[in-house]
């Protein structure tokens, strides 16, 4: 692969702007491929996957044979969040399976750049993950070298918590600190009602489980709360 294509598949699609990122961890699992495809089909440009190994977090979900089963069938960019002890001795599966960027936690990392060479390695793109007890001064010493940061607004493992709004103050800090080639994602308890403030903070990418594929009409669901997140943030930030 060349420098430029890798360079390429690391970042999220062109034009992405504000984006809200349909997670696969609460849809119909007996329905995936027409889950995946009817939020592709409205427009949403990246996937959510949410990896859970049962030691790290206390929750089981899937691994890289489900991506690898769903990457032929969409072209949507895999944004794969790792909530598993060992970041790096996964990372080479899970990008083969398919995942665009792999996120992982640095709770679980005493040696953070060996993760993210780790990562790199792979041609996947790099995200870092923080806890809602986590500071951001634990990522300090790596944040430069990230495509992404993930703020977690709820605790790892469980779909469908409460939003912790006293995560928006790290969201704010971030939002100074990231440069405009690099994501700030939020996870946890988005929804209608808390989205514009995880906009308003300086998040641009809002996961968003629960509130898109539970509701009546997920296709809805995704374009309104799209629409929510640009109206509070003044438009789509590019």
């Amino acid at each position: 692969m060349a420098k430029s294509e890798q360079a390429a598949k690391t970042r999220f699609p062109a034009g992405s702007g504000l984006c809200v990122v349909p997670s696969l961890l609460a849809a119909d699992f007996a329905r995936l491929a027409d889950e995946v495809a009817a939020v592709e089909q409205a427009g949403a440009p990246v996937l959510h996957l949410d990896v859970m190994d049962g030691h790290f977090v206390p929750n089981l979900s899937f691994g890289p044979g489900l991506i690898a089963s769903l990457r032929p069938l969409s072209r949507m960019f895999f944004d794969t969040h790792l909530m598993i002890d060992e970041p790096a001795r996964y990372a080479p599966a899970f990008a083969k399976a398919g995942s665009d960027l792999i996120t992982f936690h640095i709770e679980v990392a005493p040696d953070p750049q060996a993760v993210i060479a780790a990562i790199r390695a792979t041609g996947a793109g790099v995200g870092v993950s923080i806890n809602p007890a986590t500071e951001v001064d634990a990522i300090a010493g790596i944040v430069d070298a990230v495509d992404l940061v993930l703020v977690m607004s709820v605790w790892p493992g469980f779909g469908g918590q409460t939003f912790m709004p006293e995560v928006l103050k790290k969201v704010e800090r971030l939002r100074g600190i990231l440069g405009p080639h690099q994501r700030l994602e939020i996870d946890g308890g988005i929804d209608h009602a808390t989205i514009a403030r995880a906009a308003q903070a300086g998040a641009d990418t809002f996961v968003a489980g629960t509130s898109v594929f539970r509701a009546a009409d997920s296709v809805a669901a995704w374009r309104e709360l799209t629409h929510l997140a640009e109206q509070a943030a003044g438009g789509v930030v590019q």
